[in-house]
C-alpha cells in the first residue's frame, strides 16, 4: 500500500464562525472529534493538523496529536495541505486532505478516498448520489458531472445536465446526480504541481478551486460514498448535527 498522510487543516479565524475548530461538541472540540476519527483509518500512516495558530497547535498538542505551523495567507487548504507535508519532510506518495468541520465524518470514508491511491490517480474526492429535488436545485451544493470512467468532466453549483422534456421537479428521477463530498487525495508530485497553478476563469466564476486543475488537463477519480456529510459552519449548525446523527 502506498503510504498515505492525512493532513486536517485548521483556522482560528473564520468570518462566520472564529475559533471554530476548538469548540466543544459534547464533551470533546470539534478539531479533536475530526483527529480521532481520521486515526481509526485503517490506510493513514500519519495524521497532522496544519494550523496557522498556537491556541490550535498547542490544543492539539494537549490531546496528544500532532500539529504543523503553516503560514497564514494560504488561499486555500490545498495550499496549506502542501506547505505542511514539505514541512514534515517525510516520504509519502499521496496526501489525503481531510475537512476539519465534520466532526462525526466516518473512518470508512477516508479509507474509500485512500483505496482511489493506486499510483495512477492523480486526484480523488467523494461524492454522494443525489435524491431529492430540493438538494438538486440547492446552490450551495456542488453537483459533479462525470465520464465513464467515474472521473469529473466538471464541478458546477448549477444542475448539469439539463433534462429536456421532464420536470424539473422530477429530474433527479431520470439521471443518477452526484453532488460533492468535499475530501481530496492528493498523489504528492502533483500536489506540488497544482499549487504552482495560477486560478481559472471557471475557478473565478464558480469558487470552486478543483475547476483549476481540471482547466488544466488534471484528472480527478470520484468515488461514491453513502455516508452523508454534516458540517458545520455556524453555531445553530451544532446541534442540528447532533440531532441528525442521533448522538446523544
Amino acid at each position: 500500500m502506498n503510504p498515505i498522510l492525512g493532513i486536517i487543516p485548521a483556522r482560528y479565524a473564520s468570518t462566520r464562525f472564529p475559533g471554530k475548530p476548538l469548540i466543544d461538541i459534547l464533551g470533546k472540540s470539534m478539531l479533536q472529534r475530526v483527529y480521532e476519527q481520521a486515526k481509526k483509518s485503517t490506510y493513514l500512516r500519519e495524521v497532522v493538523v496544519a494550523t496557522d495558530d498556537e491556541r490550535i497547535y498547542s490544543h492539539v498538542e494537549s490531546f496528544g496529536g500532532k500539529a504543523i505551523y503553516t503560514k497564514t495567507e494560504h488561499p486555500s487548504g490545498t495550499d496549506r495541505c502542501y506547505e505542511a507535508y514539505q514541512s514534515l519532510g517525510e516520504n509519502f506518495e499521496y496526501v489525503v486532505n481531510i475537512q476539519g468541520d465534520e466532526p462525526f465524518i466516518d473512518p470508512s470514508q477516508i479509507d474509500l478516498i485512500c483505496s482511489e491511491c493506486t499510483g495512477n490517480t492523480q486526484l480523488a474526492t467523494l461524492m454522494i448520489p443525489v435524491d431529492s429535488h430540493e438538494v438538486l436545485f440547492d446552490m450551495g451544493e456542488v453537483k459533479i458531472t462525470l465520464n465513464s470512467h467515474l472521473e469529473a468532466l466538471y464541478f458546477s453549483r448549477m444542475v448539469i445536465p439539463f433534462i429536456k422534456g421532464k420536470p424539473q421537479e422530477e429530474w433527479h428521477k431520470h439521471h443518477t446526480y452526484y453532488r460533492h463530498v468535499g475530501m481530496y487525495a492528493y498523489r504528492t508530485d502533483i500536489l506540488e504541481q497544482i499549487t504552482q497553478l495560477k486560478p481559472s476563469s471557471l475557478e473565478n466564476a464558480e469558487s470552486l478551486e478543483q475547476l483549476r486543475w481540471l482547466e488544466n488537463g488534471y484528472k480527478v477519480k470520484c468515488a461514491i460514498t453513502h455516508f452523508d456529510s454534516h458540517c458545520i459552519d455556524t453555531p445553530e449548525d451544532i446541534e442540528k448535527v447532533i440531532r441528525l446523527m442521533n448522538i446523544k
